[in-house]
């Protein structure tokens, strides 16, 4: 953090995003945690704050549930936040238009009235846009990126907003890489910006028994994933595991796999399981509300998901409760995993591979299964202290 000296007025920025609010999902939570870490950045020893911003926000209704307007503050609040989403009774394609042209509508009001020093683009949906109406008013932006939206090749429009950026914050090397090598854009212009873990309420605890006895754990060694179980979206490696559960079940007769998660796939996992033999030693738990998933972290010997991801913030919510991990070797995983420093990297649809690395997880000889050095050595690098750092340090440098 760096104190701003009285006389200088506060630096004014703007973001911008599609939906934070309004529903659930890791992107959401991971704006959710970038706006903290602003926020960490922007206050003063004296309560005050060394940067301002607005939020345009497009799908979200202004009746949702917002952490940083809800909690009070002992000084004027550090974002104002500017609803665009239509009324529900708006849809189709001239809702659509509409809702596009209040939002250019806005952005063009932020940029002609508060004139900010810089735009942090949300989406590269709307980086195009973004590009325009910046060129216009000379501000400069920042397009802010996840995973797969970026990793193939883009169109020109979203290319040449990539390429004009001030900077493109990202989650991982391995998004990097892949937009990178799908779009030839320059690999400086990228800033790592990842994802964390809360480290106070993710912790080591007992098993619950009451999560013992709802799934019927009792004296199991139990394997967990939490993921999408859609058919469209088949890389989380739910079916792998379960295609690995014969194998470790020779060396650890009392294995179980706790699958978290709901979506279309379940029933040929299901019938997966069935084919396999080991459909009473996969337990599908379905939806878990985020306020119970802790526990259900806690009543698992290991997390297990070998998987294509841009980063993987499960992978932290484990090693946090002190979990040895595993996922897949050619992902985004290899950053929370430290290039498999912290957990266990396999070729993701190999079977074999991954029934040894969980045999060896079970086993618990190895510093990655010391449940107290994981958690100490993931958070020095993945806390919410950790990214106020490094929003701190990006805003330092580009901005």
């Amino acid at each position: 953090m760096r104190a701003r000296s009285q006389s200088s007025p506060p630096r004014h920025h703007l973001f911008t995003f599609l939906e934070v609010f309004g529903c659930e999902g890791g992107i959401q939570t991971y704006v959710k945690d970038v706006l903290s870490a602003y926020e960490n950045a922007a206050r003063q020893p004296d309560g005050s704050y060394s940067y301002t911003a607005d939020v345009l926000l497009l799908r979200d209704p202004e009746n949702s549930p917002n952490p940083f307007e809800e909690r009070d503050r002992s000084s004027e609040g550090l974002f104002r936040f500017h609803y665009l989403k239509l009324s529900p009774r708006s849809n189709g394609k001239v809702a659509i238009a509409i809702g596009r042209l209040r939002f250019a509508l806005a952005l063009v009001k932020q940029l002609l009235v508060h004139r900010p020093s810089c735009v942090f683009c949300g989406h590269i949906n709307v980086a195009p846009l973004t590009r325009e109406l910046c060129g216009w008013f000379r501000v400069p932006y920042v397009v802010m990126t996840y995973g797969k939206e970026v990793w193939g090749t883009l169109p020109p429009k979203q290319v040449r907003s990539l390429l004009d950026a001030r900077a493109i914050w990202t989650i991982s090397r391995y998004s990097r890489d892949r937009a990178v090598e799908s779009n030839h854009l320059p690999s400086e212009k990228f800033e790592m910006i990842p994802c964390i873990v809360d480290g106070d309420r993710f912790t080591p605890a007992s098993k619950p028994q009451h999560l013992i006895d709802r799934y019927q754990l009792q004296d199991s060694k139990v394997l967990m994933t939490v993921a999408r179980l859609w058919s469209g979206d088949p890389y989380k490696g739910v079916d792998v595991t379960i295609r690995a559960l014969p194998k470790i079940a020779e060396a650890y007769p009392n294995v179980k796999y706790l699958a978290i998660g709901r979506g279309d796939d379940m029933p040929r996992l299901k019938q997966l399981a069935i084919d396999l033999g080991v459909a009473d030693r996969v337990v599908f738990a379905g939806f878990v509300a985020t306020e119970d998933l802790v526990d259900h972290y806690r009543v698992a010997d290991a997390y297990v998901m070998p998987s294509r991801e841009g980063f993987g913030i499960v992978y932290l919510e484990a090693m946090a409760v002190g979990l040895p991990v595993l996922s897949g070797d050619s992902d985004g995983s290899a950053d929370p995993l430290q290039d498999g420093r912290l957990g266990w990297h396999v070729p993701h649809r190999d079977p074999d591979a991954v029934a040894a690395a969980c045999i060896e997880m079970l086993r618990g000889e190895d510093r990655r299964c010391d449940g107290e050095w994981l958690r100490k050595e993931m958070l020095a690098s993945f806390s919410p202290a950790a990214l106020g750092q490094r929003v701190d340090a990006a805003l330092s440098d580009r901005i």
